[in-house]
């Protein structure tokens, strides 16, 4: 028997807006050479960067201590995973979830100077603190909801402890196919995305299965914020079954999710 690996923190972010069919979600389809998840569709998101937990983040919203509250975890780590998950977005979606102290959500980011910070966080050349600092920016928690907390079971190589958002899209901003980690960048219902995957070209691991299941009842933005799960969310560490029909994740309260796995190229 193996040690399991110990689940790096992640955050992720279900991206909302209301279009001309309802409620839709952006969705990423990570590119088929990537060491996880290749081929997938997800959120944007990833895992929490060691100066995301940076006290000098400027802040707005809830604290630290209501974000540990929510997920289960320490104050230093709820703080990371917010970080992390405004951080992500604007790296991979380029949207940013932040604004002016007064409340203003700043609603354009996607000018040259803008890029050339968006380029310099992924490079790890500039920590999200800084970037708000030199834009006298606060990063706004109040645009956060918690959503799910799922976990990698012990058996997998790779494993996440991942907590998920969600958030509109602010006004003014556009989500832009701007990561090099997804091959193509999608805004669906889920009721859509839930029926391509069923159909079998979109591929998705269980969580962003489920969540989608979870958002599909929701009419419009306002209601999916207003009905995020009560806190604190307990966390989802499926178990696998192998089955004559395919593979299918377990989850804690026996739902069954039957996995697609991405055509070959």
């Amino acid at each position: 028997m193996t040690t399991p690996t110990h689940p790096k923190q992640a955050a992720t972010v279900l991206l909302l807006r209301d279009g001309a069919p309802g409620l839709e979600v952006y969705l990423l389809r990570r590119t088929r050479g990537m060491p996880f998840a290749g081929g997938m569709t997800a959120y944007p998101g990833g895992g929490v960067d060691p100066r995301d937990g940076d006290v000098e983040t400027a802040w707005a919203g809830p604290s630290p201590a209501e974000w540990a509250h929510a997920f289960g975890c320490d104050e230093r780590t709820a703080r990371e995973l917010v970080c992390a998950a405004v951080r992500e977005t604007f790296e991979e979606a380029g949207v940013l979830l932040a604004g002016a102290a007064d409340g203003d959500v700043v609603p354009d980011v996607s000018g040259e100077e803008w890029e050339a910070q968006r380029q310099a966080l992924l490079a790890r050349e500039l920590s999200l603190a800084e970037l708000l600092a030199a834009r006298g920016l606060v990063l706004r928690s109040d645009l956060l909801r918690p959503f799910a907390h799922w976990i990698t079971p012990p058996a997998e190589p790779r494993r996440y402890d991942t907590k998920f958002f969600a958030a509109a899209l602010p006004v003014g901003q556009e989500a832009r196919h701007v990561t090099g980690e997804a091959d193509e960048v999608s805004w669906l219902t889920p009721s859509a995305a839930l029926a391509e995957m069923s159909g079998g070209t979109r591929p998705m691991l269980p969580p962003t299965i489920h969540t989608l299941g979870q958002l599909e009842p929701f009419a419009d933005v306002a209601a999916a914020l207003a009905g995020s799960p009560p806190e604190p969310l307990h966390p989802i560490c499926p178990s696998f079954d192998d089955e004559p029909d395919g593979r299918w994740a377990v989850l804690p309260d026996g739902t069954r999710i039957r996995m697609v796995v991405p055509l070959p190229s």
